[in-house]
């Protein structure tokens, strides 16, 4: 049995009189890919914050690979192996995109030119290699999420939390960028996707966990929570649970 590089128990957030997260539990398995959905508002970036060490949890216990880390600091647990993208990109705009992922890979690598290597193999990686000298500001949506990937991935992590990689993509650049996830999976990070595009989730999830207000209200594999009940009301409705359900043709 693979062993869960992820193990989140109990996990509770708030914020003065507003519980954000009420005692989530769950765990994602080793060279896996997972999704955490639910409607806005519901504590999924909540909860990425606490594991990635942006929050502090109000009670519960984290995880990661069979430490407790509960509470650590963001850049003890970078250096760990957790990296995460965020939902709004703020790339340093004044840099290029080479200099850019060079950023988070000098979390790994001292030397400039070590540095600057590991951004381009990354930039590779992504699909950015043909942009390393182009000003970050002056990217297109899709080449600021992939770069935002890029810093994230820079910092060589074990376990990478997506945060709506995919939201702002047109179906053309949806469909671009997940064989570049599944690359990742097949190299042997481990990751945690937020996500709302749902046929992506339907592509690349192994197991998902919904979130609403808050709670966890369900999990199973992609097929499972596309037919569960409590999900369909709460978040995907009637209708997209039958296109889900619709085989492709």
């Amino acid at each position: 049995m693979v062993e869960p590089v992820l193990d989140v128990r109990n996990v509770s957030r708030r914020f003065g009189g507003l519980l954000a997260v009420s005692g989530v539990s769950m765990s994602v398995r080793e060279g896996s890919i997972t999704a955490l959905i639910g409607p806005n508002g519901a504590g999924k970036t909540t909860l990425f914050s606490v594991i990635s060490g942006f929050l502090k949890p109000s009670d519960g216990e984290v995880f990661y690979d069979g430490d407790d880390v509960t509470g650590a600091p963001s850049h003890k647990l970078a250096r760990r192996g957790i990296g995460r993208t965020f939902q709004i990109v703020q790339p340093f705009a004044g840099l290029t995109v080479r200099e850019n992922i060079r950023v988070g890979a000098y979390l790994r690598h001292r030397g400039r030119d070590a540095a600057i290597a590991a951004a381009e193999q990354v930039a590779r990686e992504v699909g950015l290699e043909a942009l390393l000298d182009t000003p970050a500001d002056a990217l297109t949506v899709a080449g600021r999420k992939r770069l935002e990937l890029a810093k994230a991935l820079a910092t060589e992590p074990k376990l990478l939390l997506l945060d709506e990689v995919l939201a702002g993509l047109n179906p053309s650049e949806i469909r671009d960028i997940i064989p570049v996830i599944r690359s990742l999976r097949d190299r042997g990070v481990t990751i945690l996707m937020i996500e709302h595009v749902m046929q992506a989730v339907m592509s690349l999830a192994e197991q998902v966990f919904v979130l609403a207000e808050g709670r966890l209200v369900a999990e199973g594999t992609p097929e499972e929570v596309a037919g569960n009940p409590i999900v369909i009301e709460a978040y995907l409705g009637h209708g997209a649970a039958a296109r889900l359900a619709r085989p492709a043709s």
